[in-house]
């Protein structure tokens, strides 16, 4: 009897049933989109961090460099004993130096031991980033006399030890009656050679040689970027010089985000690291993997507590580094999806309880003649309460179907989103990767890894059971005030009134 009553009502108000579905509808299928896009938004948001930090680490830990610490910068200092003088007596000088990057702070690497002994912790690494810049070119004899020796800043004038003013050299860059040279810089990353399970080259992928073992500590073997290492013309036997030392290359990587460039432009154990910069001991970042994925928030408060003077990130807060387009659909997902689709949902439980209240007030009579041959307030409440019900059923259905459509209409077109995560480095734009993802002057910040990355909107069973379940409540709500209001009619005034 509840069935075929129920059944034929919905029929008969079919134009009522169409418009409360329909509302319903929408507002799921915006639900499952925006919920879909946001969960997209988050997942890019991870695949560009995984590029730098490495996939499962869960925690980085640095140190905040105070105003005016990490270093004068690069310099380069000539004495006059130092380079090659020519026919013409000019003198062609080359020097590399390895230090710490601008704006960066190192800390003991006793907290590596710290953070190891914290519970929660299961896996941790430590890293040294450092920058190599290389300074070679011509230096013209502008001294009186011709005795005096050529000295550099950063370029020229410092480092001289003559004992005679040095007159400013004349002419172009070009070498005719000046001076010529060329600064090349790239991102040096130390790490352990035995650990890589977390941190940076956790997140590569080999493409030509072999990765580090632990045999390699303290040897002067480098695996490269794959970006950098074909900008260089670089492959694997040849040799690179950093520091002044030549290193061997072993090994090309590449990261496993797409058009992604790795962490840095190349790799060198931990200990040689430390001995060649003269950064003995020390660390710049700790990357950590919780035991727990549900204690990532937990471990963060135990590691700030053990290590009080770092600074400790979740995945959550580095998201905040990554900029570009990706950066501002996630805000425009965060501030206007999730209150669009509020507002919407709002609505259509509005529109359904507006409709079925309205449909009470025409059903007078009815209700009225089946409170008279004895059906109780809560019967006649069920009932509407179950119309409602099926409506919402239908309403969650469609809007179920179309959400999956809207969804993979997104997918198909895949739009294309921008995406970098800067961190701060020193040294004069240089040439390379370091560069072409936005290097500047010292101080500045460069993007280390730049990628384009195709936003993919992924669907859950969560997802869609929230949809369903808001539809449900929508007819669940609808029809109890609905029913509640039938349920209030005196059976006299009903037979009295025309439907």
């Amino acid at each position: 009897m509840f069935l075929t009553y129920l059944l034929r009502e919905l029929s008969n108000r079919r134009k009522q049933t169409v418009i409360v579905a329909a509302g319903l509808a929408l507002a799921i299928a915006l639900v499952i989109v925006v919920s879909g896009v946001a969960a997209g938004v988050r997942n890019a948001q991870s695949s560009v961090l995984e590029s730098i930090y490495g996939v499962g680490t869960d925690v980085t830990i640095t140190q905040i460099a105070e105003p005016g610490t990490g270093g004068p910068g690069q310099q380069f200092a000539f004495g006059s004993g130092d380079g090659t003088t020519t026919d013409d007596g000019s003198t062609e000088v080359a020097q590399s130096t390895l230090s710490a990057a601008r704006g960066t702070a190192t800390f003991d690497s006793s907290a590596l031991t710290t953070v190891e002994g914290v519970d929660g912790v299961s896996a941790a690494t430590a890293t040294l980033s450092l920058q190599n810049s290389s300074f070679s070119g011509t230096l013209p004899d502008f001294s009186p006399g011709g005795a005096g020796g050529a000295g550099a800043d950063g370029a020229t004038g410092d480092g001289t030890d003559s004992g005679t003013e040095a007159a400013p050299p004349s002419g172009g860059a070009d070498g005719a009656g000046g001076s010529a040279f060329d600064v090349d810089q790239f991102s040096v990353t130390g790490l352990d050679p035995a650990t890589d399970a977390v941190g940076p080259l956790s997140s590569a992928s080999l493409v030509d040689g072999r990765s580090f073992t632990a045999a390699d500590a303290g040897t002067d073997v480098v695996v490269l970027d794959q970006t950098y290492a074909t900008s260089a013309e670089l492959a694997v036997g040849d040799t690179l010089a950093i520091g002044g030392t030549d290193f061997t290359v072993v090994g090309i990587v590449a990261s496993t985000s797409s058009d992604a460039a790795t962490a840095s432009d190349t790799y060198v154990p931990l200990d040689t690291a430390q001995a060649l910069s003269g950064l003995t001991d020390q660390i710049s970042n700790v990357y950590v993997t919780a035991s727990s994925a549900s204690g990532v928030n937990a471990l963060k408060t135990d590691l700030q507590a053990a290590l009080p003077d770092a600074t400790v990130n979740t995945q959550s807060d580095l998201a905040s580094s990554v900029s570009g387009s990706l950066s501002t659909a996630s805000d425009l997902i965060g501030k206007l999806g999730t209150w669009l689709s509020v507002v919407v949902l709002a609505a259509a439980f509005l529109i359904a309880i507006l409709f079925t209240v309205s449909g009470v007030s025409r059903r007078t009579r009815e209700f009225g003649t089946l409170k008279a041959i004895g059906w109780s307030n809560s019967r006649i409440t069920r009932q509407v309460a179950g119309e409602s019900l099926v409506t919402g059923l239908l309403g969650g259905v469609v809007g179920v179907a179309v959400g999956l459509i809207g969804v993979l209409v997104v997918n198909i077109v895949a739009p294309t989103l921008s995406a970098a995560a800067t961190t701060d480095a020193a040294g004069p734009g240089a040439d390379g990767p370091g560069a072409a993802a936005g290097g500047g002057g010292f101080g500045q910040q460069i993007a280390q890894a730049t990628t384009d990355v195709a936003l993919n909107v992924p669907v859950t069973v969560p997802v869609v059971l929230l949809a369903v379940g808001l539809a449900v409540a929508g007819g669940l709500l609808a029809g109890a005030v609905g029913g509640w209001r039938a349920s209030r009619l005196r059976p006299a005034e009903a037979l009295r009134s025309v439907a």
